[in-house]
């Protein structure tokens, strides 16, 4: 049967691609958005006929602004706003000397607004509405808005921590998209300039100096090449090398933190990566070429390598038909085929790369003109360059967003990130945060044993922590989690899994228990509070999801004598239970020291498999909390604890791993966790209880432990074979230091779960090497919890 003709399908319409494109929010030409961190200040500049939009996301955060005219003269009315009796908290704000205060503050300053009499402000609303609550006002002036989102400093249980507010500016003068406006500058600017689509410029930086390359629009490439600019001098071309980069640092590309530079011939480093907000670029293609486009039928189309050469010719260097360059901002990748594959970028509109010269370099940047495929996304826009003073510090970080439309969050440091950074220089960039990886002077197997034979302390902050507060809370957590909240009393903790209708896993975490209408959710995804508050709205219910992950960091302090460690620093009142009355899974609220001592909470949980604890404060009591610590547990034998020696701890005790042992493709059961599917005693619906039900009638996959014969290690990923067959997966491996033995989780056919079942782990391609192991339990340490309930 043939296909049908055009005459037998009259009036067919063109197909026109419609994707969902939320990240390129920004390419909208009249929209800018902005954030206002909790307790924190942004300044909106606003022309008339502007229009600026506050939305409170999480509810219950209280929003204040103050307006200047040109004059700096107090013009709320050109907002068709009136002053308030006693908002001063943007009069506090600017009292405080702090690195996010402070450019606010010299701003201002430098526009002539007298920061010793400031008018009164207007307090949008007060601390007390719903969630996505907004209000929008239209500019009759052209004027400088402050826009605060205050609130207290926090006790680390009093769940009031100030929470962001989202700005949409609507500009009435329509832009253009290659004028969509640039980022604030990071710092003191020496230099900046805009490079235009199918163009390049070169420049020079002295050591020290930091150069911004900014994605003005979204979706553009720039090609970025460097020399040792004192080696030109005596005519020799000593550059950047992309393969010397990739060979020394392990890595497709640097990023910041460990591997952060990039080197040239010579094997010496010429660049570091600072921050990099993207996350994905190129260093293995050369720039494109007059050939590529020729090979193409584009005969005589601008090119970066032909851009390349002319910019740098000024310095002597020759000209190359095709220029192996760092293409910043560059999609490709590697497919399971071996084939190189390329598609639109990753960055958004502001996202940018902030390198830090380690020489004297001249450096030169392409604004690619490819508009034939994907790499630009077909519509090639600017970028722009900025260099900063050598005497400026930017913190190492790369970017992280909960959903693809989000405001970036660049890394953070924990409050015990003063005392962890004098320990070590190994730090990993876990979640969104600076973690120990492993610690100078001690090791991951000498952390190891601390904490199984004495006591070890470990930096979690980057745990995420949001408050359930109001009178529908419990519902809410009942609906969204597998465990029974209802059985949930005050003090008590629970461990659960948090599940899509499907039933596959959105997250895990510990649920606390503050009050009769409050909650704290711990767990390890941001994007876990978004859902929460999607369906409680849903659901139309009276609760409120805060997140509380800035204004609650906290420390594990496991091993056999963590008890004896903090019953000597945790006063706890007569209401709560003293320290060592602590029983598993429950918390106390209590102080350092004494009843004078700053604000600590302590759980009875932990990551390790061994008696444990978990202190909670706010980050500025951080110092203080781990100083008493250090102090009292040096006698102990205290040791701190990094993610390498966490990680063979926990797998010893068979816990699982987001992205490792679950994800969303995984069930509870699956994972190794359906204790905490309580089908049979639950009886209140919860969201994927169907799934679950139908996924437990039938199981296909389970978690089990491998011990491997010999000294060779599985690792995350590998297959799991009997014969030809695969038949499961690694998700997590390590050498035992307690047993010497290999050991590794598993998720693998129930078929072939049964203890004692053989089986072969498959290295290289699968098939050419294989690791005979031994199928088993998935508990390797204390399967009956004897030590960790102790």
């Amino acid at each position: 049967m043939g296909l049908p003709s055009d005459a037998a399908m009259p009036g067919r319409r063109p197909v026109v691609t419609r994707a969902r494109e939320p990240s390129l929010f920004a390419r909208t030409p009249s929209l800018e958005r902005y954030k206002v961190a909790g307790g924190g200040l942004t300044v909106i500049a606003l022309a008339a006929g502007d229009q600026l939009e506050v939305i409170d996301p999480e509810g219950l955060q209280a929003c204040e602004l103050q307006v200047w005219d040109a004059q700096g003269r107090e013009a709320l009315a050109a907002l068709g706003l009136r002053s308030s009796p006693g908002a001063v908290a943007i009069a506090t704000m600017l009292q405080r000397d702090s690195a996010s205060v402070r450019p606010v503050r010299t701003g201002l300053q430098r526009r002539g607004i007298d920061l010793a009499a400031l008018p009164s402000a207007c307090q949008l609303w007060p601390a007390d509405g719903l969630a996505g609550q907004r209000q929008r006002c239209t500019a009759t002036d052209d004027v400088l808005v402050v826009v605060a989102a205050p609130g207290p400093s926090g006790s680390v249980h009093a769940q009031d921590a100030p929470t962001p507010l989202a700005l949409h500016v609507h500009r009435h003068a329509t832009r253009i998209l290659q004028a969509v406006p640039l980022p604030a500058p990071l710092g003191e600017v020496v230099d900046e300039f805009t490079i235009a689509p199918g163009t390049a410029r070169s420049y020079t930086v002295s050591p020290g100096q930091y150069i911004q390359v900014i994605d003005v629009a979204g979706r553009q490439c720039s090609d970025f090449v460097a020399f040792n600019r004192r080696a030109l001098e005596r005519g020799i071309e000593q550059e950047l090398d992309p393969t010397v980069t990739r060979t020394l640092s392990g890595r497709a590309y640097p990023g910041p933190g460990l591997h952060s530079r990039f080197f040239d011939r010579q094997m010496q480093p010429v660049l570091e990566v600072v921050q990099d907000t993207v996350g994905r670029h190129d260093t293995f293609g050369l720039a494109c070429a007059a050939r590529y486009y020729e090979s193409m039928g584009y005969f005589g189309h601008a090119n970066c390598s032909d851009n390349l050469s002319a910019a740098l010719a000024a310095y002597g260097v020759q000209a190359r038909p095709g220029w192996p360059a760092i293409n910043f901002f560059y999609n490709t990748g590697v497919d399971a085929h071996d084939q190189l594959t390329m598609d639109e970028p990753w960055s958004r509109p502001g996202d940018h790369v902030l390198l830090r010269a380690l020489d004297e370099m001249v450096c030169a940047n392409t604004s690619c003109p490819d508009d034939i495929d994907p790499a630009n996304g077909w519509m090639p826009t600017d970028i722009h360059i900025r260099i900063y003073a050598a005497q400026e510090r930017f913190s190492m970080a790369i970017a992280h967003r909960a959903t693809p439309d989000a405001e970036p969050v660049l890394t953070r440091e924990s409050g015990f990130h003063p005392a962890t950074s004098a320990l070590t220089r190994q730090f990993t960039e876990y979640r969104g945060w600076w973690t120990p990886s492993r610690y100078d002077g001690h090791g991951a197997i000498e952390e190891y044993h601390a904490c199984r034979e004495r006591v070890a302390v470990m930096d979690l902050s980057a745990l995420r922590k949001f408050e359930v507060i109001g009178p529908d809370a419990e519902a809410l957590m009942q609906h969204c989690l597998t465990r029974d909240i209802k059985k949930l009393a005050v003090g008590q903790v629970v461990y659960s899994a948090m599940c899509y209708p499907h039933g596959g896993m959105l997250d895990d975490g510990t649920l606390l228990r503050l009050g009769p209408d409050n909650f704290r959710w711990i767990c390890g995804e941001d994007y876990a509070g978004i859902w929460l508050r999607e369906q409680a709205q849903k659901l139309g219910m009276k609760v409120w999801i805060k997140s509380a992950s800035d204004h609650i960091h906290n420390i594990a302090v496991q091993g056999p004598r963590s008890r004896e460690l903090l019953s000597q620093m945790v006063s706890s009142p007569g209401t709560q239970p003293t320290l060592d009355k602590l029983g598993w899974f429950r918390f106390l609220v209590g102080r350092l020291d004494d009843h004078n001592g700053c604000p600590i909470m302590v759980s009875r949980t932990g990551y390790t498999g061994e008696l444990g604890y978990e202190v909670w404060c706010h980050p500025s009591d951080a110092p203080r909390v781990w100083a008493r610590i250090w102090e009292l547990g040096a006698p102990l034998g205290l040791t701190p604890l990094g993610l390498e020696a966490l990680d063979t701890l926990r797998i010893e005790a068979g816990l699982v791993f987001a992205g490792y042992e679950f994800c969303d493709q995984t069930d509870p059961f699956e994972a190794g966790i359906g204790f905490c599917v309580p089908l049979k005693s639950k009886t209140d619906d919860f969201i994927g209880r169907d799934a679950l039900i139908e996924r437990a009638a039938h199981p296909q996959r389970k978690l089990v432990g491998l011990v491997l014969d010999g000294n060779e290690t599985a690792a995350h990923g590998d297959g799991v074979y009997i014969g030809h067959a695969q038949v499961g997966v690694i998700t997590s491996a390590t050498r035992s230091p307690l047993t010497g033995q290999n050991i590794a989780l598993c998720r693998i056919s129930v078929t072939s779960a049964a203890p004692g079942t053989r089986v072969e782990v498959g290295k290289l391609d699968g098939h050419q090497k294989r690791l005979p192991a031994s199928v088993g339990p998935a508990i390797f340490y204390d399967p009956d919890k004897s030590r960790v309930r102790a």
